[in-house]
């Protein structure tokens, strides 16, 4: 029988064939270890249990699609193709599919979700805009086509419709939904016009409304400078646009009466307003009259012409007293000031000058010269006169 000789190359390749026909699609548990992201975004791990581990790749066009983040030490569940990395003969796994063991990818997503946005303080009360009590520009983001809308317009046009309405039309489900929203949301908050504004949807399943969980527009409504209400699915849902949003409304229809009041609960509000500020007014008008009353009657208010009188003659003696200060203090002023112009004169380098004196200055450097001992035969001096200066060299120094 004839020896078959494989190169190694040829051995791989046969062996890489064999498990993708023997193992062409699969699920495997395991414990992800050695979780590797580099800059291509390209997933690199390893499956492991008790006694075995087994090498795991997942591509940047497939991982980008999971809803929650893959980290060690998390129990999943991985759909993929075993293949040979031939370049260095390891067997591996190309996952296609990772879901979460025991938890929903979903569920995870919006666990990790909402513990980095509350660390960040995304939901803090402080950060929470008041609602206006009568908003006259609304702004909804939703689907123009869906039960949402309807719902909000009808309660609007029902209780108040002295309102003007924008809607910014959006996808709020499915791949590019959450883009759209947070992009209308910005687009509003551009607009820089509305007093309140609406994102909402109808009720549905986790998927459905997965949009409103995304972090794209959680960071959107948070930035949004106008107080934004979330409107979305039934009661019972819970979304991430509901914690950082500034109020958040169990259905559509809440979020209508939220934020427009029946116009009868606006008028009995008005009237009983009106009515408390007239009693206010009339009782401070009443206290007022007595206290008038109280001053007529009093001794000082009837000699109120004398004592007017009298404080102006008070005035009178008053400024006298002033004016002679004043005059007292500003000659003062002027002797003090030509004192010390005199002095200034006096002490002016110039005038020693015009008194018949010279300054003797020693080149270079030109300091001045106060005592011979700084001085030798042969050293320039700038001899400085009133009406100017001349150069002349030292022949002789004598020293007192």
């Amino acid at each position: 029988m004839e020896k078959r000789i494989y190169s190694v190359t040829e051995l791989t390749h046969s062996i890489r064939e064999s498990l993708e026909t023997n193992f062409a699609a699969l699920w495997v548990e395991g414990e992800v270890s050695n979780l590797r992201i580099p800059s291509s975004r390209h997933f690199y791990f390893t499956l492991k249990d008790a006694e075995s581990q087994l090498k795991c790749v997942m591509f940047r066009h497939l991982n980008q699609f999971l809803k929650f983040e893959l980290k060690d030490g998390q129990q999943v569940l991985a759909c993929g193709q075993i293949t040979v990395y031939e370049k260095r003969g390891d067997y591996q796994l190309l996952v296609e599919k990772l879901e979460p063991r025991g938890q929903g990818a979903l569920q995870l997503a919006f666990e990790q979700l909402k513990e980095k946005l509350e660390k960040e303080g995304l939901f803090l009360k402080e950060h929470k805009k008041a609602i206006p009590v009568l908003p006259m520009q609304i702004g909804i983001v939703t689907s123009p086509t869906g039960a949402a809308i309807r719902d909000i317009l009808n309660v609007i046009s029902r209780r108040f419709c002295k309102v003007s309405i924008i809607i910014n039309p959006v996808r709020v489900q499915g791949q590019g939904a959450a883009d759209e929203i947070a992009g209308a949301i910005d687009e509003f908050d551009e607009m820089g016009n509305l007093d309140v504004l609406i994102i909402t949807r109808g009720g549905g399943s986790i998927e459905d409304l997965w949009a409103f969980n995304e972090e794209v527009v959680a960071r959107s409504i948070f930035r949004c400078r106008i107080p934004v209400i979330s409107a979305v699915g039934h009661e019972i849902d819970y979304t991430i646009s509901d914690l950082v949003s500034d109020l958040r409304a169990p259905t559509p229809s809440a979020a209508a009466e939220l934020v427009i009041a029946e116009s009868e609960e606006l008028l009995r509000s008005i009237s009983t307003a009106k009515d408390r500020i007239t009693l206010t007014i009339e009782n401070h008008l009443s206290r007022l009259s007595d206290r008038v009353k109280t001053l007529q009657e009093a001794y000082g208010f009837r000699r109120f012409e004398d004592r007017l009188r009298q404080h102006a003659q008070e005035i009178d003696d008053s400024r006298e007293t002033i004016e002679k200060r004043m005059g007292h203090l500003i000659e003062l002023s002027r002797r003090n000031v030509e004192n010390m112009t005199s002095r200034l004169a006096n002490l002016n380098p110039e005038s020693v000058l015009r008194r018949g004196y010279s300054l003797a200055f020693k080149l270079p450097g030109k300091k001045l010269i106060r005592d011979v001992s700084v001085i030798s035969a042969g050293d320039r001096v700038e001899i400085k006169v009133e009406q100017g200066s001349f150069i002349s060299r030292v022949e002789k120094k004598t020293e007192e």
